[in-house]
């Protein structure tokens, strides 16, 4: 099983145990989908404009002193978007409904995003020695 499958399989999982995400997500840092559980359509852009966030709060912990990002949370009318730093090399994107329990979304979602950091991670370190 490749990696791409198995963060598609995390992806899965992860809005299994969560029946209020409409949408799950892993890109690289950069901008670019590994895997997605979302509309096809809106993969690809909320995949940059996840790399753009992840900058800004980069740059927000690093000047504020709070240490590496870890996560960001916005909330707009219709529900949640939630980033979590997934590995040094990958960020997990979810959208979530405005009902749910957003205690329970960081518990799972920290959980997933440590496991697809793992296979990003492992992915690249296995490409880095061939």
């Amino acid at each position: 099983m490749t990696a791409e499958a198995e963060v598609l399989g995390e992806l899965r999982r992860l809005r299994a145990r969560l029946p209020q995400l409409t949408g799950a997500l892993a890109a690289s840092a950069d901008g670019l989908v590994l895997a997605h559980d979302t509309v096809d359509g809106e993969a690809e852009s909320v995949a940059a404009l996840t790399a753009a966030a992840l900058g800004v709060g980069q740059r927000l912990t690093d000047s504020t002193g709070q240490g590496r990002f870890r996560e960001l949370l916005v909330r707009g009318e219709a529900g949640y978007v939630a980033t979590y730093a997934a590995g040094g090399a990958a960020v997990l994107t979810l959208l979530a409904e405005p009902r749910i329990n957003v205690g329970r979304l960081h518990l799972e979602a920290r959980r997933s995003s440590a496991r697809i950091g793992q296979l990003v991670d492992g992915a690249l370190e296995r490409k880095d020695l061939n």
